[in-house]
């Protein structure tokens, strides 16, 4: 079973418009698909090692009722303006890594949104919670992304 889910996009922006969303916390807020993060508190990363907070709310998957809840985002790869990566820190430290990586493009940047649970003990794997968030939703974010920082441009060909 794959334990990293990998979805690609090309979008009409240059990679420091995106990174530049990818790097603050009301970003993150902004593209999520998932519905799950209502709010951020901090200010925008700049390094690994940096961080904020993300107020949740697990509601918007069905699936446990863990109601509002804060986690702190913690920045694990950053390298301006071609890759981000961050876990996730809070009442459970499990390890799994979601990110970003940008290629630039003629007229844009490739972008590939990555999640990785590779790291995640085994008896969280065998509860069967991963991943937490589908393919289908990392792909969904990387259109709200594309929304944000390119409206109304077409898809660069890749």
């Amino acid at each position: 079973m794959t334990e990293r889910l990998e979805v690609q996009r090309a979008i009409a922006a240059d990679p420091l418009a995106i990174f530049r969303v990818l790097t603050d916390p009301q970003g993150h807020v902004a593209i999520d698909s998932s519905g799950m993060l209502m709010d951020a508190t901090g200010d925008p990363v700049t390094a690994v090692g940096d961080s904020f907070v993300v107020h949740m709310d697990r509601e918007a998957l069905n699936d446990y009722p863990l109601g509002l809840y804060d986690v702190t985002v913690k920045i694990v790869t950053f390298e301006p303006d071609r890759e981000i990566a961050w876990t996730i820190e809070g009442q459970l430290n499990l390890g799994h890594v979601y990110g970003y990586r940008l290629e630039p493009i003629n007229e844009g940047t490739l972008v590939t949104s990555y999640y990785d649970w590779s790291s995640v003990e085994q008896t969280w794997k065998d509860a069967a919670v991963f991943p937490v968030i589908p393919g289908s939703a990392l792909r969904a974010t990387l259109g709200i992304l594309a929304r944000t920082v390119a409206p109304g441009q077409p898809r660069p060909a890749t």
